[in-house]
């Protein structure tokens, strides 16, 4: 059996040629942008970041080859995933913690039901 061992090649838009012409590339339209938002679910929003830490994630999306935009869209859904699973360990651990009240509980229901019978 014999393997294959070409690499593949990246696609021309992948490396942004310079050969690209506006044949086959072009901007989205509006209507177009709004069925991409709607299929992902974005939502746009505004939010006011320092200056220094907007140029510090622009490095490191350049690192990764990606836009700065979707790089912190991209930490903003770890973060929210890892808070959550955090906070739902804390709630699992804490209701796990708490002494079981059964029997105080049925008291105080007898007592209730008692007194309105009374």
């Amino acid at each position: 059996m014999s393997m294959n061992t070409t690499t593949p090649q990246p696609e021309n838009w992948e490396t942004l040629d310079t050969d690209l012409d506006e044949s086959v590339v072009g901007v989205a339209t509006a209507e177009q942008e709004t069925a991409i938002d709607d299929a992902l679910e974005l939502q746009m929003i505004s939010i006011r970041l320092q200056k220094s830490l907007i140029n510090q994630l622009k490095l490191i999306a350049e690192f990764h080859k990606v836009g700065y935009q979707p790089l912190i869209r991209d930490l903003l859904n770890r973060f929210a995933k890892s808070e959550t699973r955090d906070i739902l360990v804390k709630l699992e651990k804490s209701s796990a913690e708490q002494p079981k009240m059964k029997a105080v509980d049925e008291f105080f229901a007898r007592e209730h039901a008692s007194k309105k019978c009374a």
